[in-house]
């Protein structure tokens, strides 16, 4: 028997049905050459003994996680995913037209390639749990389902509710799974489960049409439409749109899930999944899908497992956590540490921001616990004290500071609340720019005050940003990195210096974006240039969302640190158009028009404060502006790294992706100098310094080495 694979003969004793336990080395199972060897040989065993019947169960958590990277990851030349996928394509039809029932547990999630595993099953049953997730998710590194999935699904489904999951990587909770389609049952437990799989094996005969997948039954008709009726016709068109409007074209994996599912619904089901093997093997070979796999899967898994991050200690201490400011950033804070089991003090001096703050807490806690019970909900909500009195701070491990960005005021705070902690507490900022060891002079233990830079909505946002300030010690940031894995967020720890890492990146991203409007470049162009290069929201949008007025406050500080930045034309535009009262989505009306809260279109406004309209063909200055928009950001993240800011290229592209949307698509900033070449990045920056100005000047020490980050 393969490593791997425990096979159960079926006998009379056990009602002739045969079991596949799959438990790989490790603690997954995943998909990779050597999995689909060991399946071959397992199904060739059961079916040379009297099965009448086979069960598919996991001895794993999981049923299985997917594709195991590591064999696509490093490989270039396509023929040879290519025969690595029709292999497994050809094991799976084998499977599945045998002629005998084929029935699979789904205890635990079955992601990419598991869950085209168990579509390939004649009768799928799902332990009805939200632990438990089923989906093609591979749109999300840069690559479309490569054994039949594109085929499998809307055939069980229908072609738009599978274009629905697959092009935005949905997955489908166990306890939904059965409504969606995608389970035939569902059991309260793995054991209940099996035996509903083994009372269906029972019930069903071979070669009967339910030991038949449905698109191999000769009265076979697609769920819903049609996908070759005019109607069927028109949900691809409508589909494409929406991708188009989405993706604005640089995720070619979404555009590919479209082709293959339109192509092959013309096809038998074989050709279908000769259609998809040749584009899956085309997608993950690319250059997209590497540097997607490796910050979406390595850099983010090895974030999430602090590799190379100091270790905290077996009790880090930290029991009751203090929130400072009950805006919506201090609230969702008080929130999620509830959430993960800290007694929390929401402190704020007005009673009306408290009021609202908790009321935020309630909320946020019930739609996030809404498949717990009552009492539970209640409990988590009250681990949460909402106070003006100072004296409730009395006891805390850790103070989180998230008010107004004005270095006197937490100075002010600092002082006030730091006599009211213990010797091991720890202080901590929430500030997005100032520098953590300017604030840390106010503070009478330095060495414990520190940095953790969260992102808005916090309840959302992955990323914790860890800043060391030049006292900090490693023990604190120890400490602080336990917490993180608490409350669940993804840390990159760097060092000190305004801005840091991120705010410096993304506010590079929004002030290039207000400068070529400035310059009388059309805004809407600006706009889709931004979503043209793949970043997730575009620059206008993001000062509508964050202020302009917190935009030109941030400058005005930024000036300090850089000066000449408050000179820019894109600087002034922001200024001009606060002093026009025009502050942002939440007060009305920024870049953007808005009615009820939607956006509208762009203010026509904006062109009375910027240089007449740049003319030219518009194709080509999306083009530049794409580019731009991008080089810009990755401009500050080179003097980032100079300045020993950000020291690890994981944290530079973890950080850019998942704090702050930088094109995805690209794999991060640091990514996208190593696939264009430092040598040509280098090139290209020097000449946008020499046209547009000393913040594309690429930064001296990257530029005299030119070394790949990535070896």
């Amino acid at each position: 028997m393969a490593t791997g694979f425990l096979t159960d003969i079926a006998t009379a004793e056990n009602g002739g049905i045969a079991t596949i336990t799959i438990q790989l080395p490790g603690k997954v199972n995943k998909i990779n050459a050597e999995f689909g060897v060991g399946l071959s040989a397992a199904w060739d065993e059961v079916m040379g003994g009297a099965a009448r019947g086979v069960l598919i169960v996991s001895g794993h958590k999981d049923f299985c996680v997917g594709a195991d990277l590591d064999t696509i990851f490093g490989v270039t030349d396509p023929a040879a995913i290519l025969d690595l996928v029709r292999m497994l394509d050809g094991l799976f039809r084998r499977i599945e037209t045998s002629g005998i029932p084929v029935a699979c547990v789904l205890a635990g999630s079955a992601l990419g390639g598991g869950f085209e595993l168990a579509m390939a099953c004649h009768h799928r049953v799902v332990v009805d749990s939200p632990r438990v997730s089923l989906g093609l998710p591979e749109v999300n590194l840069g690559v479309i389902p490569g054994a039949g999935g594109t085929q499998r699904l809307p055939r069980l489904i229908g072609v738009q509710a599978a274009l629905d999951l697959m092009l935005q990587g949905k997955l489908v909770r166990g306890n939904k799974a059965v409504v969606a389609g995608l389970a035939h049952e569902a059991a309260p437990t793995p054991e209940a489960a099996v035996a509903l799989a083994r009372a269906w094996l029972a019930a069903t005969k071979p070669k009967s049409d339910a030991a038949k997948q449905p698109w191999d039954r000769s009265d076979y008709a697609w769920p819903g439409l049609s996908p070759n009726s005019a109607d069927g016709r028109n949900v691809f068109m409508a589909a494409s749109a929406m991708v188009y409007k989405k993706t604005a074209g640089a995720f070619p994996a979404a555009d590919a899930i479209l082709a293959v599912v339109q192509e092959g619904a013309r096809l038998n089901f074989d050709g279908g999944t000769l259609v998809e093997a040749r584009a899956f093997a085309r997608l993950a070979t690319s250059g997209q899908a590497k540097d997607m796999m490796r910050t979406f899967w390595y850099q983010r898994t090895a974030a999430e497992k602090q590799e190379g991050l100091p270790v905290a200690p077996a009790d880090p201490g930290i029991r009751k956590v203090a929130v400072l400011g009950a805006g919506m950033m201090g609230a969702g804070l008080a929130a999620i540490c509830a959430q993960a089991g800290y007694t929390v003090v929401l402190r704020d001096v007005a009673q009306s921001a408290l009021n609202a703050g908790m009321a935020h807490v309630v909320k946020g806690i019930g739609e996030r616990l809404k498949h717990k019970s009552a009492e539970e909900r209640a409990t988590v909500i009250g681990r949460v004290t909402a106070s003006s009195e100072i004296s409730d701070l009395d006891g805390t491990d850790l103070v989180i500071e998230a008010v107004f960005e004005n270095a006197d005021l937490k100075h002010r705070v600092i002082r006030e609340v730091e006599a009211r902690l213990g010797a091991r507490a720890i202080f901590a900022s929430n500030t997005s720019a100032l520098p953590i060891t300017g604030l840390a002079e106010a503070s009478v233990r330095p060495e414990q005050f520190i940095g953790l830079h969260f992102f808005s909505p916090v309840e959302q946002m992955p990323l914790l940003e860890i800043i060391r300030g030049r006292a900090t010690t490693e023990e604190t940031v120890a400490r602080c990195l336990a917490f993180c894995r608490a409350i669940g967020k993804l840390p990159i720890v760097v060092n000190d210096g305004y801005g840091f890492y991120t705010t410096r990146v993304f506010s590079a991203y929004i002030l290039e974006g207000a400068q070529c409007v400035a310059e009388g470049y059309d805004p809407v162009l600006v706009e889709w240039a931004a979503r043209v290069a793949g970043m997730v929201v575009p620059p206008l949008q993001v000062f509508d969302e964050v202020t302009l007025r917190l935009g030109d406050h941030a400058l005005s500080q930024a000036e300090a640190f850089r000066p000449g930045i408050a000179g820019l034309a894109g600087a002034k535009l922001v200024k001009a158009m606060v002093e026009a009262g025009r502050i942002g989505r939440a007060q009305g009306g920024g870049f953007y028009e808005y009615k009820d809260g939607r956006r509208e279109g762009i203010w026509p406004g904006v062109a009375a404060f910027c240089a007449p309209r740049v003319a030219g063909d518009a194709v080509a200055q999306v083009r530049a502006l794409s580019e731009r928009l991008l080089l810009a950001q990755v401009a500050e993240t080179l003097r980032a790294w100079d300045e020993r800011i950000v020291t690890r290229p994981q944290d530079a592209d973890v950080g850019a992706v998942f704090g702050i949307g930088f094109a995805p698509n690209t794999g991060g900033p640091l990514a996208y100098v190593d696939r264009h070449g430092a040598a040509a990045v280098r090139a290209r920056l020097v000449e946008l310094a020499s046209t547009l100005g000393a913040r594309f000047a690429p930064s001296p020490g990257w530029a005299s080495t030119i070394v790949p980050f990535y070896g």
